[in-house]
């Protein structure tokens, strides 16, 4: 149970302050923030790759990804869509929380 406190402390350490950092460097105009969603969509297709090379399929490369590979780039993801969150001024653990919520209220038997 510790280990996990940590490593959710970590999290929610590091997405303000990764925001904090983004912004001092960019700035947070529209365009700014347009990039930090568009950076969702560049991190899952890595995610995508990764498990292209996990699969083998692309024929010239073989197997080049493991599936800790894929889940690294998953994570990436994650990470990538709080800081988005928290950018738009939002708090993104509140955010994760609801629809957390929403999303277990769909599951039957949980």
């Amino acid at each position: 149970m510790r280990d996990t406190l940590c490593v959710t402390d970590t999290i929610w350490a590091l997405v303000p302050a990764a925001t904090r950092w983004l912004d001092a460097a960019n700035g947070r105009d529209d365009a700014e923030l347009g990039c930090r969603m568009l950076k969702v969509t560049e991190e899952a297709g890595e995610a995508a790759s990764a498990w292209i090379g996990l699969r083998g399929q692309n024929p010239r490369k073989g197997v080049t990804h493991t599936k800790e590979d894929v889940a690294a780039e998953l994570a990436d993801v994650v990470i990538t869509a709080l800081v988005a969150i928290e950018s738009l001024g939002l708090n993104a653990r509140e955010t994760l929380e609801t629809t957390a919520a929403k999303v277990q209220a769909r599951i039957p038997h949980l």
